[in-house]
């Protein structure tokens, strides 16, 4: 073999090597090839997976986050809805309880004012009213239950006590009963009144009537008789003004009247000193009605209790609890209150009398009015007389007057000013002014007959106090 065709040999082995190492290094380089692509995708992988890792932690850590944020929030709504709670037991509901029974006692609202318009807030307002319409609604049925009961009490004690007046009024007609025995039927006729007046109240204030009944009576005789049945009539001072003293109170209405009479005037001697009096004044209008004043020198109302005494006696409250009356109740303006609205009568109360005091006025319309014959129906001695107007006196003319007078001279035709009447009294005067003669027979047969009986009614006192 030559030399050349070794070295053709040769370098044919050589490019077939270099063609094999070619080949191995191609391949070789798509494997490395193939394995960085494989090692980027793990690496992107990882990447992706560490991403997605952070995120997820992120994600958590903001969950974690938003669930203390939401934990937080629902603590402090829960601490908010907690002392709203806690409000409404220890301070809402109890001052309903006081607002129920007066209004100037307010009801205090939200504690928190932010919650205003929720469903919370919502069912928090609306407990309230729940529980108001609840207590209402059940003090209306026990108020009913607690009227009926006493309203049968009080007509019973009525009928009892009316029997008691007549029986003591029969023991009083008998002028043989000694004096300390009618001293004591006075006296316990006079308590009576006192209880009855006390039990009607009451049961005019159920809704009861005044359980009397009376006739035509004089204005005068209905206001004289309220008072004797108070304790301290002796401090009531009535003075009639009224034009004519035939004016009575028709019969249905009479008994009323003498009821809000009784009342204003027991309020009256309540609330002034035992040594002062109360003025009442009869005055006739010149409408037709009749005015009833009630002066007394108390202490007065404040505001609030004449607003209250106004709001009762007005007649326009249709239902009064026995609940908002006080303890022990005071029934009188309420009776009052209840006759307004049942007869028509108007009564006022204000703090314009002129002592200092409380003045109330009685008006009885005109259709409560009528005219009494006296001489059929002659008024009471007790009750006062309307007041007379002074007269003027009018001085007689003088006797003994001038038949002329000088005639003035030119130089004195001026007016002169003369005596309109005589400077001595007449013979009528000087009659009427000079003192009787006495006459000492007709005096001593006077004490005589005065001493015999006076002898006889003690021989028969002695005689029945010894039996």
């Amino acid at each position: 073999m030559t030399l050349s065709s070794k070295i053709a040999v040769a370098l044919g082995v050589l490019s077939l090597l270099l063609a094999v190492w070619a080949l191995l290094l191609a391949r070789s380089r798509r494997i490395h090839v193939r394995q960085g692509r494989a090692w980027s995708a793990e690496a992107q992988a990882a990447d992706s997976r560490a991403q997605a890792a952070e995120g997820r932690a992120r994600t958590e850590v903001q969950n974690r986050q938003a669930a203390e944020s939401r934990a937080k929030e629902l603590g402090i709504r829960e601490a908010e809805l907690l002392g709203e709670v806690r409000h409404l037991v220890s301070d809402r509901l109890p001052a309903l309880a006081l607002h129920l029974i007066s209004s100037h006692h307010p009801v205090p609202g939200l504690l928190h004012k932010h919650l205003a318009g929720s469903e919370a807030a919502r069912l928090l307002d609306a407990l309230p009213e729940a529980v108001s319409r609840i207590v209402l609604k059940e003090r209306r049925r026990i108020d009913a239950a607690a009227r009926a009961a006493l309203r049968g009490a009080t007509q019973e004690s009525q009928a009892l006590s009316y029997r008691l007046q007549t029986n003591i009024v029969g023991l009083q007609h008998e002028f043989s009963a000694p004096p300390r025995l009618t001293q004591s039927l006075l006296e316990s006729d006079h308590i009576n009144e006192q209880n009855l007046r006390l039990t009607q109240r009451s049961a005019i204030v159920c809704g009861g009537w005044p359980g009397h009944v009376r006739k035509d009576t004089y204005v005068s005789e209905v206001v004289s008789g309220a008072s004797s049945r108070l304790r301290g009539f002796d401090r009531i001072n009535i003075v009639s003004r009224l034009g004519l003293s035939n004016i009575g109170v028709v019969g249905r209405a009479a008994e009323p009247v003498a009821v809000v009479c009784a009342e204003l005037m027991a309020n009256a001697l309540e609330h002034s000193r035992d040594d002062l009096m109360v003025d009442v004044g009869l005055v006739q209008t010149g409408n037709g009605s009749v005015c009833i004043t009630i002066d007394d020198a108390g202490k007065g109302m404040t505001a609030e209790a004449l607003a209250r005494g106004r709001s009762l006696i007005s007649g326009e409250q249709q239902e009064v609890l026995l609940l908002e009356l006080g303890d022990p109740p005071s029934m009188g303006f309420a009776a009052i209150g209840r006759l307004v609205a049942d007869y028509g009568l108007h009564v006022s109360i204000d703090t314009s009398s002129p002592y200092g005091g409380v003045r109330a006025v009685v008006s009885v319309p005109e259709n409560l009015l009528t005219s009494i014959d006296e001489n059929v129906t002659p008024p009471s001695v007790m009750a006062p007389q309307p007041a007379v107007a002074p007269q003027a006196h009018k001085r007689p003319a003088a006797a003994d007057a001038p038949a002329h007078s000088p005639a003035p001279s030119a130089a004195a035709e001026l007016p002169q000013r003369r005596r309109r009447f005589s400077a001595t009294a007449t013979q009528d005067e000087a009659a009427a002014a000079a003192p009787r003669p006495l006459d000492p027979e007709s005096t001593g047969a006077i004490w005589s007959d005065f001493q015999s009986g006076l002898t006889d009614g003690r021989s028969v006192t002695d005689s029945e106090q010894a039996l």
